[in-house]
């Protein structure tokens, strides 16, 4: 089945037979079938039980599909990449440099001097520190050392489509969260805490799918609510750090078992594949003594490069760069509030319109030349929506973009593809 998903000839939503009729036409147990079909859920790549039947997961980790694309010939809103155009330049290395020998320590001292001055100044504890291949390997090592398949994890819905992917992949199970303007909402996060759960994975500003950001209550909120359930781990995915357009804020104080994660991916560009984890010591030692028994370390080179990118002059390009994205979100949502239209929003790259029919209102708008992003790639249980990631979005661009979104609000005759 996994082969036949990589091959196209099983799609996502396509059902597969029941327990019973599998098994009659192979002529084997029931219990045979329903153990597969077990494994095949632990691996992510059917959902579904009971009634409903067995179908294969909208984005199982065999799949080729990745990242969302726009359709040719269309202005390019799906896409959560950052600007090219405010990219600091990555710096040569010189050629003749040393590179770093076996039984080194893993995170490059220089890397760590300026990674730990950035976090204590958002209050997160950098005593201990490792660095990993970006944000999601960062996340998929923490989940390992503290879960086990089966285990449950607390989400944000919506939110990023690819952590979903990579819980299901692990055999986690999700369990969605809403959200608002500023992020997770602590008393449903208390819900689903009460029904178990042993991590939380949250984003404190530049939320993937609504660009929510935390306030200082916010964050105290959730701090509070995480401290009655010492359980739970904690997991803050600050994927765009400094080009957020918001401040940093930590829910991690006087927690047991924490994780913030810091990637580069936003702010320096995605192909440094770096990002800083931080937590509390047992969680650090686990994963970087699980990484030094795989890939070892994250390379020097890359290391020294996001060194110099965090020092002068590359960061009064990383400010430029947050302020020109804050201008192109304000204009984006005070265009669509001009047509009644409302957008979240607070920070990052994307906001998240609701609407009946995300399907429909996309089709529309790609008809008209713009990509957005239907909702329910990045949601469980919230209601529909768009995502419009406007990293690239010049101001000029805002209010014909709004305009063509309120005509395929409109737009009843608009084909659905």
């Amino acid at each position: 089945m996994e082969a036949a998903v990589r091959a196209g000839d099983l799609a996502p939503g396509d059902q597969l037979p029941s327990v019973r009729s599998l098994a009659a036409d192979l002529g084997v147990s029931p219990t045979t079938v329903a153990a597969a079909y077990g494994a095949l859920r632990r691996r992510g790549i059917v959902t579904g039980t009971g009634r409903g039947g067995t179908r294969i997961r909208p984005a199982p980790p065999v799949s080729t599909r990745g990242y969302m694309r726009a359709p040719e010939g269309t202005r390019d809103l799906i896409s959560g990449s950052p600007d090219p155009g405010l990219l600091p330049v990555i710096p040569a290395r010189p050629s003749a440099r040393a590179a770093r020998l076996y039984a080194e320590m893993p995170v490059a001292p220089r890397l760590r001097r300026l990674a730990a001055a950035q976090l204590t100044a958002d209050g997160v504890d950098a005593s201990s520190l490792a660095v990993t291949g970006g944000a999601l390997d960062a996340i998929e090592r923490v989940l390992a050392t503290w879960l086990t398949p089966g285990d449950r994890v607390v989400v944000e819905d919506p939110g990023h489509a690819v952590t979903f992917d990579l819980i299901a992949a692990m055999g986690l199970a999700p369990v969605p969260v809403p959200v608002d303007e500023f992020g997770m909402r602590p008393d449903g996060l208390a819900l689903a805490l009460n029904r178990g759960a042993g991590a939380v994975i949250v984003t404190p500003r530049a939320q993937a799918a609504t660009g929510a950001a935390w306030d200082a209550a916010r964050a105290a909120d959730l701090a509070a609510t995480l401290r009655d359930h010492p359980s739970a781990g904690l997991i803050e995915d600050d994927h765009a750090g400094p080009v957020a357009g918001a401040p940093g804020f930590t829910a991690s104080p006087e927690l047991a078992r924490w994780a913030t994660v810091r990637s580069v991916s936003k702010s320096l560009g995605p192909d440094l594949r770096l990002a800083v984890l931080a937590g509390d010591e047992t969680t650090i030692a686990r994963v970087t003594g699980r990484q030094a028994v795989g890939t070892g370390w994250v390379s020097y080179l890359l290391q020294e490069a996001v060194a110099d990118l965090w020092s002068e002059p590359a960061n009064a390009a990383i400010s430029h760069a947050a302020s020109v994205y804050t201008r192109r979100r304000i204009a984006l949502r005070s265009a669509l509030a001009a047509h009644g239209i409302a957008a979240s929003g607070r920070s990052g790259f994307t906001c998240w319109v609701p609407v009946a029919d995300e399907d429909r209102v996309a089709s529309a708008l790609a008809a008209a030349g713009w990509a957005v992003a239907p909702g329910r790639r990045f949601r469980i249980a919230a209601p529909p929506g768009v995502r419009i990631c406007f990293a690239t979005l010049g101001e000029e661009e805002a209010e014909p973009f709004a305009d063509a979104f309120a005509r395929a609000l409109h737009d009843r005759a608009a084909r659905v593809d």
